[in-house]
């Protein structure tokens, strides 16, 4: 007979083999299959000793049927739509999952970097169009890695990952990250700055790895982006909302205050209307290949999606058989 019973909110991948296996067979999984709050059944969560959960919010409105819960543990990494607030309040501890697709997101940060300072995008729009010559069609400006500068915005995990990539390429490469203890850009090899605005102006290429809280919500705002170095490139593949909508991205491409932007996180997704977005869809000639965007999909492998699950499930049986929390989020 299984001691506990674990819940499974909603999930990407069914069915849950993989989360059985890490769990163990003293574990009995109930798999609540829904993709909206009000649709959590009070009973079953009633009986979980502990939830995991992937896409569904979990809030006041819920938090008090976990009557029995001492565990919620969210798959991916960010927990917007988790009120930790009110699940330690109700003395339920949340832990997220930063341990999986950290490959992933530098691997495609990087890909974006080099394919924007290379202008590959726009090579190929711009391509298409050639008939009487081709290789005279050259970009310009379009400077060699090791005369360019790099700004990484936070060096955590990711970061540091990304830091360790863009080093062979040769790079001159800045961090910002108050956060990182002294002697860390040493340890990983960059250039620490103390302000993000020192950053912005030194920088041909900023890339964002930082998470979304309070103080970096709406950061790359109409203000931060003039601060930006003339001609800069703009990457982010961490959170959508640093961005303060896409009204001022629009200025900036049009002004040639960037140069290009690679995206894999937006302010709202799926994405709402917008004429910045009308225009990449439309592939209008004065954004040919500047504006790259993927559909939150950094993250991704297949090794990544069975990691991420896995992970999720060993940070519960940790939990029910150690009494350890790892990776908890207490803000």
């Amino acid at each position: 007979m299984a001691r506990w019973v674990v819940g499974v909110s909603d999930h990407m991948m069914p069915p849950l083999d993989l989360e059985a296996a890490a769990l163990g067979p003293e574990v009995e999984l109930d798999f609540l299959d829904v993709r909206r709050e009000e649709d959590l059944d009070p009973a079953r969560l009633a009986r979980l000793d502990a939830l995991l959960v992937w896409s569904v919010p979990v809030t006041a409105r819920s938090i008090p049927h976990l009557t029995r819960c001492r565990l919620v543990v969210r798959f991916g990494v960010g927990y917007d739509k988790m009120d930790v607030a009110a699940l330690t309040a109700a003395g339920i501890p949340f832990a997220n999952n930063p341990d999986y697709g950290t490959e992933e997101v530098a691997d495609h940060a990087l890909a974006l970097v080099l394919s924007l300072q290379r202008r590959l995008w726009e090579h190929d729009s711009r391509a298409r169009g050639y008939t009487t010559r081709w290789q005279t069609n050259t970009l310009s400006p379009l400077r060699r890695s090791s005369a360019a500068t790099v700004g990484v915005v936070g060096v955590g995990r990711i970061g540091t990952a990304m830091v360790n990539r863009l080093k062979p390429f040769g790079y001159r490469i800045l961090g910002y990250d108050p956060y990182q203890p002294a002697g860390h850009e040493k340890a990983v090899g960059y250039t620490r700055v103390r302000h993000l605005d020192e950053l912005l102006g030194q920088a041909d290429i900023v890339t964002f790895h930082c998470p979304a809280n309070r103080e970096t919500r709406g950061m790359i705002d109409a203000a931060r982006l003039e601060r930006f170095k003339p001609g800069a490139i703009l990457v982010n593949t961490a959170r959508g909302d640093l961005l303060d909508g896409l009204d001022a991205l629009e200025a900036a491409l049009r002004s040639g205050r960037l140069a290009a932007a690679g995206l894999d996180v937006l302010p709202s997704e799926p994405p709402q209307r917008h004429p910045l977005l009308d225009a990449w869809r439309a592939r209008e000639e004065w954004l040919a290949g500047r504006l790259v965007i993927t559909p939150h999909n950094a993250f991704h492998s297949d090794e990544a999606g069975v990691e991420m699950r896995r992970n999720a499930a060993e940070t519960v049986r940790i939990f029910l058989e150690d009494g350890v929390v790892r990776n908890r989020i207490t803000e």
